[in-house]
């Protein structure tokens, strides 16, 4: 007694850490703790530093430079003749020679000093190149931002999938437990017919054989469910230990005429529209900057410059402008403005190649929405008749009218038409969150 209460001891910690999650909690850690998610939110960031470095250029540009030197020559080292000045002395009587006057002068100078400029340069007009390339880092900034809500919605088509599936299995094992239960008590019935010898040792085996494909298809369903958990897990980021799932009702399936939009809102609303109008603007902005390219550019500025060159301190205040006209540029320009023109076309075809290819989705997604709730309709009332069908068996067997064989398909069936059911219910869940998705609505949550 005391070895069982110690062995419940060390076990209860683990019991009393496990926790259920639903569906809701399980897409908000979803989302919260995705890898994939994090990084798209990186690339958000990423355009956005880049938005933010484009609105830079809108400033001036200031440099300053400086530099130091030391020359083992002069540059500059010439000679002054002064022979012109000999012949004025001497047509003043003086004699050059007496005077001390040399021949030449020599003149040397700058071999080493110190410079230094600082200016600063502002765009007056750059062809539009300025303008709209702030305009297509804005563009980027908004296709990351859709590009995580299309992140998002993989990350809850995942988790869902998971989620129902594991509902899925344990409705399965409700099932069989159920089936379990009454192949029990038909083994002690044909336990005893077998004894008393009413029966032979042959139906015995049979429900021995049905009691251990009931075990088997226990095992496969307890795997399944073990491996679901662990996807689930490893998308939220939760310990696999001590975790489970709850959900309110899964039979609680709604008529999908309450989902229902119109393709073309559908479309219009969906992310994949929003990132092909994001695409074409884009283009569009880089045939205007293809453009802006082969426009002059105009600045002006302003400059502070010093030195030391003359022996002397030196600062040189100075303003500026200036005009650069991309002449070369324009051989090679028309092309690459006409190839961003042609590039801009096909992005618009895209989209509206696109768009159809939506509505087809859309409407795809749609009629199999419908189809899984009909089909939900249907072993619905087969498990009413199954159910009912295998009581009435159940009593004409006691009742020695019916043999054990068409018992036991009684039960086969009842067991199929939950089976079906069960399926039938995961099929309608896991096809309602695409349809929305398809019209760019979020996932309703049980």
């Amino acid at each position: 007694m005391k070895k069982l209460i110690y062995i419940m001891f060390l076990f209860l910690p683990v019991m009393a850490s496990a926790q259920s999650y639903t569906l809701q909690k399980c897409l908000e850690l979803a989302i919260k703790n995705s890898y994939d998610l994090k990084n798209s939110n990186l690339d958000f960031q990423m355009a956005d530093q880049t938005r933010k470095e484009a609105f830079t250029k809108y400033f001036p540009s200031v440099s300053a430079n400086g530099a130091a030197f030391d020359a083992n020559n002069y540059f500059i080292d010439e000679k002054v003749d002064l022979t012109p000045f000999a012949a004025v002395f001497a047509h003043m009587g003086l004699d050059p020679a007496t005077l001390g006057l040399p021949s030449s002068i020599p003149i040397k100078k700058i071999n080493n000093g110190v410079v230094g400029l600082v200016s600063a340069v502002q765009p007056l007009y750059t062809g539009g190149q300025i303008i709209n390339g702030n305009r297509l880092a804005k563009v980027g900034v908004d296709v990351s931002r859709l590009k995580i809500s299309l992140s998002e919605n993989e990350v809850i088509s995942k988790t869902e999938e998971y989620f129902w599936q594991i509902v899925s299995l344990k409705e399965k094992l409700n099932t069989l437990d159920v089936v379990g239960r009454q192949l029990e008590e038909l083994h002690k019935t044909a336990g005893a017919a077998v004894a008393a010898g009413v029966t032979t040792r042959n139906d015995l085996l049979r429900v021995e054989l049905q009691q251990q494909n009931i075990e088997s298809s226990r095992i496969k369903a307890e795997n399944g469910i073990k491996v679901y958990k662990l996807l689930i897990c490893n998308l939220t980021g939760l310990e696999k230990e001590g975790f489970d799932i709850t959900v309110s009702d899964f039979s609680n399936v709604k008529n999908p005429d309450e989902y229902f939009i119109a393709t073309k809102e559908g479309i219009k609303g969906r992310t994949e529209t929003k990132l092909l109008e994001k695409s074409v603007e884009a283009t569009s902005l880089q045939h205007k900057m293809a453009i802006g390219k082969n426009m002059p550019v105009v600045a002006a500025g302003a400059g502070y410059l010093y030195h030391n060159m003359l022996d002397k301190d030196a600062k040189i205040g100075m303003v500026f402008a200036t005009v650069s006209i991309p002449l070369s540029s324009w051989w090679g320009g028309s092309h690459e403005i006409r190839r961003e023109k042609y590039n801009q076309e096909k992005a618009e075809n895209q989209k509206k190649n696109m768009e159809e290819m939506m509505a087809v989705d859309i409407e795809t997604k749609w009629d199999q929405l419908v189809e899984s709730f009909l089909q939900v309709q249907v072993p619905k009332k087969s498990i009413e008749s199954a159910t009912e069908n295998l009581r009435i068996s159940n009593d004409y067997y006691k009742a020695g009218t019916v043999s054990l064989t068409n018992l036991l398909e009684a039960q086969t069936l009842m067991q199929q038409s939950r089976d079906q059911y069960t399926d039938a219910c995961t099929s309608y869940y896991l096809k309602l969150t695409p349809y929305l998705q398809a019209t760019g609505r979020n996932s309703p949550v049980n």
